[in-house]
């Protein structure tokens, strides 16, 4: 996968990051190959996602860490120059092309680059309904979450677009913009993106896979609003997968490489403006 150099990018293009929360590599990969992600796959490189390693087990520890620059890492020995990087004595992936910043985070770092930091919230740790929740969004400049941007609502990624269009709607247009989305649709509970699936028969691989196409038919319309004013880079990716059984196994946080390995993809999105 191409790297830009960030220390352009920054400054001149919005930005745009989406988690696709809980997303498994195996089933990324398995309906781009498919032609089952007619929306994602034209922006994948060669139409494929990249195979990288989370940088956590489980949403909290994993965006922590992506917010002080350590996206997930290519899954193929290194060490693998990163994008954004704080500034540390030592460190073996900041190279030529990486955006280095001396703020805690990357989000504080956009935001001293003169960047609306926007993150529009999804799963239950970015909630604001308690410490824990508030902790990740609150690094922003604005965050939004609703009870139907959560998990338990069936269309949850529609109205987390919704919320986005109504985001850049309202910002000047000559004022940069890093908007974040994390993306909830993924995660258990899944069993209602699948056309005859039971609460009671509860969440499969299949309907973890279907969600995924559920988010393909709306993630369109998020493309197109971050975009609607200049040139966006993109960075789409999952923060962990889950378990459905593999070894016994079921749910994340724990070492299995259904959890470990990760879908990502990062590309532009020219101006449709």
């Amino acid at each position: 996968m191409s790297e830009p150099d960030m220390n352009e990018v920054i400054g001149r293009d919005d930005l745009l990051l989406v988690t696709l929360d809980t997303l498994r590599f195996d089933v990324a990969a398995e309906l781009a190959a498919a032609g089952r992600l007619p929306t994602l796959a034209p922006h994948l490189p060669g139409g494929e996602w990249e195979k990288r390693h989370a940088p956590g087990s489980f949403t909290y520890a994993s965006h922590q860490a992506m917010f002080a620059g350590f996206l997930p890492t290519p899954a193929a020995p290194g060490p693998h120059p990163r994008l954004f990087a704080a500034r540390f004595e030592g460190s073996e992936t900041t190279a030529g092309r990486t955006f280095v910043f001396d703020t805690p985070d990357l989000v504080s770092a956009l935001a001293a680059e003169g960047y609306r930091t926007v993150c529009i919230g999804g799963v239950g740790f970015f909630n604001k309904r308690g410490a824990m929740g508030s902790t990740l969004p609150g690094l922003f400049q604005e965050s939004h979450w609703e009870p139907e941007f959560s998990v338990a609502a069936p269309h949850s990624f529609e109205a987390q677009v919704r919320c986005a269009e109504q985001v850049v709607a309202a910002l000047p247009p000559e004022r940069k913009l890093f908007l974040f989305v994390n993306v909830s649709a993924l995660h258990q509970p899944n069993w209602f993106h699948r056309p005859g699936a039971t609460k009671e028969a509860g969440d499969t691989r299949e309907t973890h896979a279907a969600a995924l196409e559920y988010v393909d038919r709306q993630i369109g319309r998020l493309f197109a609003a971050a975009s609607s004013r200049r040139r966006c880079f993109a960075i789409v990716c999952s923060d962990h997968g889950t378990a459905y059984g593999e070894d016994g196994f079921t749910g994340h946080r724990l070492g299995h490489e259904s959890v470990w390995t990760v879908p990502y993809a990062h590309f532009f999105l020219e101006a449709s403006a």
